[in-house]
Protein backbone atom coordinates (compact mmCIF):
# COMPACT_ATOMS: atom_id res chain seq x y z
CA UNK A 1 0.00 0.00 0.00
CA UNK A 2 1.52 3.24 -0.97
CA UNK A 3 1.91 5.64 2.10
CA UNK A 4 -0.75 8.21 2.76
CA UNK A 5 1.90 11.42 3.22
CA UNK A 6 2.44 10.12 -1.12
CA UNK A 7 -0.96 11.80 -2.09
CA UNK A 8 -1.69 14.36 0.94
CA UNK A 9 -2.97 17.77 0.67
CA UNK A 10 -1.26 19.53 3.88
CA UNK A 11 -2.25 19.29 6.96
CA UNK A 12 -5.56 21.21 8.26
CA UNK A 13 -6.78 21.57 12.02
CA UNK A 14 -4.42 21.82 14.03
CA UNK A 15 -2.83 18.58 11.87
CA UNK A 16 -5.37 15.93 12.53
CA UNK A 17 -7.28 16.09 9.47
CA UNK A 18 -5.48 15.36 5.60
CA UNK A 19 -7.29 14.74 2.39
CA UNK A 20 -5.94 11.79 0.72
CA UNK A 21 -6.43 11.88 -2.96
CA UNK A 22 -7.88 8.96 -4.48
CA UNK A 23 -6.39 7.44 -7.96
CA UNK A 24 -8.02 6.65 -11.44
CA UNK A 25 -8.19 2.77 -10.13
CA UNK A 26 -9.55 3.73 -6.32
CA UNK A 27 -12.39 5.90 -7.98
CA UNK A 28 -13.29 2.82 -10.99
CA UNK A 29 -12.84 0.30 -7.77
CA UNK A 30 -15.05 2.05 -5.47
CA UNK A 31 -17.90 2.57 -8.38
CA UNK A 32 -17.64 -0.90 -8.74
CA UNK A 33 -18.59 -1.28 -5.05
CA UNK A 34 -15.51 -3.13 -4.77
CA UNK A 35 -14.08 -2.16 -1.54
CA UNK A 36 -11.19 -5.06 -1.23
CA UNK A 37 -10.20 -3.10 -4.96
CA UNK A 38 -9.71 0.39 -3.45
CA UNK A 39 -8.49 -0.05 -0.83
CA UNK A 40 -5.18 -1.97 -2.81
CA UNK A 41 -5.19 1.25 -4.67
CA UNK A 42 -5.81 3.56 -2.20
CA UNK A 43 -2.74 5.14 0.30
CA UNK A 44 -5.25 4.44 3.31
CA UNK A 45 -7.49 2.25 4.49
CA UNK A 46 -11.46 2.84 3.55
CA UNK A 47 -14.22 1.52 5.40
CA UNK A 48 -17.96 0.09 4.11
CA UNK A 49 -19.31 3.72 4.00
CA UNK A 50 -17.28 4.46 1.01
CA UNK A 51 -19.24 1.61 -0.88
CA UNK A 52 -22.47 2.49 0.14
CA UNK A 53 -25.32 2.57 -1.50
CA UNK A 54 -25.34 6.51 -1.40
CA UNK A 55 -21.91 6.79 -2.46
CA UNK A 56 -21.82 4.47 -5.59
CA UNK A 57 -23.45 7.47 -7.87
CA UNK A 58 -21.03 9.88 -7.04
CA UNK A 59 -17.81 7.42 -7.17
CA UNK A 60 -19.24 6.33 -11.11
CA UNK A 61 -19.75 10.12 -11.84
CA UNK A 62 -15.80 10.87 -10.57
CA UNK A 63 -14.27 7.77 -12.17
CA UNK A 64 -15.98 8.48 -14.98
CA UNK A 65 -14.73 12.19 -15.38
CA UNK A 66 -11.54 11.17 -14.38
CA UNK A 67 -11.54 8.81 -17.35
CA UNK A 68 -12.25 11.42 -20.02
CA UNK A 69 -10.19 14.06 -18.50
CA UNK A 70 -7.19 12.52 -16.67
CA UNK A 71 -5.79 16.04 -15.24
CA UNK A 72 -9.17 16.51 -13.38
CA UNK A 73 -8.03 13.55 -11.18
CA UNK A 74 -6.17 16.00 -9.18
CA UNK A 75 -8.91 18.26 -8.57
CA UNK A 76 -11.93 15.54 -7.84
CA UNK A 77 -13.08 13.61 -4.34
CA UNK A 78 -10.42 12.82 -1.84
CA UNK A 79 -10.55 10.91 1.34
CA UNK A 80 -10.24 12.98 4.40
CA UNK A 81 -8.26 10.86 6.44
CA UNK A 82 -7.81 11.28 10.65
CA UNK A 83 -4.24 11.10 10.77
CA UNK A 84 -4.52 10.91 14.86
CA UNK A 85 -7.83 8.07 14.44
CA UNK A 86 -6.22 6.74 11.96
CA UNK A 87 -9.48 6.65 9.57
CA UNK A 88 -11.01 7.79 6.78
CA UNK A 89 -13.90 9.78 7.88
CA UNK A 90 -15.67 10.90 4.66
CA UNK A 91 -14.43 12.51 1.41
CA UNK A 92 -13.74 16.38 0.04
CA UNK A 93 -12.86 17.33 -3.02
CA UNK A 94 -13.85 19.92 -5.74
CA UNK A 95 -16.36 18.90 -8.70
CA UNK A 96 -13.51 19.10 -11.15
CA UNK A 97 -10.43 22.08 -12.14
CA UNK A 98 -10.84 25.39 -12.05
CA UNK A 99 -13.62 26.72 -15.15
CA UNK A 100 -12.78 29.83 -17.35
CA UNK A 101 -13.61 32.71 -14.72
CA UNK A 102 -10.90 30.43 -12.10
CA UNK A 103 -14.13 29.05 -10.25
CA UNK A 104 -14.06 25.62 -8.36
CA UNK A 105 -17.02 24.25 -6.75
CA UNK A 106 -16.52 22.48 -3.16
CA UNK A 107 -18.52 19.39 -1.98
CA UNK A 108 -17.74 17.25 0.92
CA UNK A 109 -19.61 14.13 3.25
CA UNK A 110 -18.86 12.95 6.42
CA UNK A 111 -19.26 9.38 7.12
CA UNK A 112 -22.74 9.20 9.48
CA UNK A 113 -20.44 7.39 12.49
CA UNK A 114 -17.79 10.31 12.25
CA UNK A 115 -20.36 13.58 12.18
CA UNK A 116 -20.25 16.81 14.69
CA UNK A 117 -16.64 16.33 15.38
CA UNK A 118 -14.94 18.90 13.02
CA UNK A 119 -14.21 16.67 10.19
CA UNK A 120 -16.20 19.01 7.77
CA UNK A 121 -14.82 22.20 9.07
CA UNK A 122 -11.23 20.75 8.70
CA UNK A 123 -12.19 19.49 5.11
CA UNK A 124 -13.24 22.77 4.14
CA UNK A 125 -10.53 24.57 5.54
CA UNK A 126 -8.04 22.36 3.56
CA UNK A 127 -10.04 23.04 0.09
CA UNK A 128 -10.28 26.38 0.90
CA UNK A 129 -6.32 26.44 1.43
CA UNK A 130 -5.63 24.68 -1.87
CA UNK A 131 -7.70 27.23 -3.52
CA UNK A 132 -5.87 30.36 -2.02
CA UNK A 133 -2.75 28.70 -2.60
CA UNK A 134 -4.04 28.01 -6.46
CA UNK A 135 -2.92 30.75 -9.00
CA UNK A 136 -5.71 30.01 -11.44
CA UNK A 137 -8.71 29.67 -8.40
CA UNK A 138 -10.53 32.80 -7.80
CA UNK A 139 -14.09 31.97 -6.82
CA UNK A 140 -14.92 29.06 -4.44
CA UNK A 141 -18.73 27.97 -5.02
CA UNK A 142 -20.36 25.65 -2.72
CA UNK A 143 -23.91 24.23 -3.43
CA UNK A 144 -25.98 23.23 -0.16
CA UNK A 145 -29.46 21.99 -0.31
CA UNK A 146 -31.70 24.22 1.94
CA UNK A 147 -32.57 21.85 4.93
CA UNK A 148 -28.34 21.27 5.57
CA UNK A 149 -28.61 23.27 8.45
CA UNK A 150 -24.99 22.28 9.31
CA UNK A 151 -23.04 23.30 5.98
CA UNK A 152 -25.58 26.17 5.74
CA UNK A 153 -23.88 27.11 9.10
CA UNK A 154 -20.47 26.14 8.35
CA UNK A 155 -20.26 27.88 5.08
CA UNK A 156 -21.46 31.33 6.82
CA UNK A 157 -18.53 31.34 9.19
CA UNK A 158 -15.97 31.06 6.18
CA UNK A 159 -17.57 34.11 4.57
CA UNK A 160 -19.65 32.03 1.86
CA UNK A 161 -22.32 34.75 -0.25
CA UNK A 162 -25.65 33.25 -1.06
CA UNK A 163 -25.61 33.86 -5.40
CA UNK A 164 -28.24 31.99 -6.51
CA UNK A 165 -30.37 28.73 -7.03
CA UNK A 166 -29.97 25.05 -8.59
CA UNK A 167 -32.00 21.93 -9.33
CA UNK A 168 -29.58 18.69 -8.70
CA UNK A 169 -31.01 15.46 -10.27
CA UNK A 170 -29.85 13.94 -7.21
CA UNK A 171 -30.08 16.49 -4.45
CA UNK A 172 -32.57 18.11 -5.56
CA UNK A 173 -33.05 22.21 -5.17
CA UNK A 174 -29.68 23.97 -3.70
CA UNK A 175 -29.00 27.09 -2.85
CA UNK A 176 -25.22 28.31 -4.60
CA UNK A 177 -23.03 30.45 -2.62
CA UNK A 178 -19.23 31.70 -3.29
CA UNK A 179 -16.69 33.58 -1.60
CA UNK A 180 -13.24 35.07 -3.03
CA UNK A 181 -10.91 32.00 -3.38
CA UNK A 182 -7.70 34.47 -1.60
Amino acid sequence: MPDPQDRAEPPCAAGRVRLVRLSAPALRALADGDLAAANRAVAVPLTPYFVGPDQRGLWRLRSGQVAANPASAAWVTNVIWDDERRVAVGHAGYHGPPDTRGMVEVGYEVDPAYRRRGYARAALEALLGRAAREPDVRIVRASVGPDNVASLRLLSQYGFVEVGEQWDDEDGPETVFEVDAK
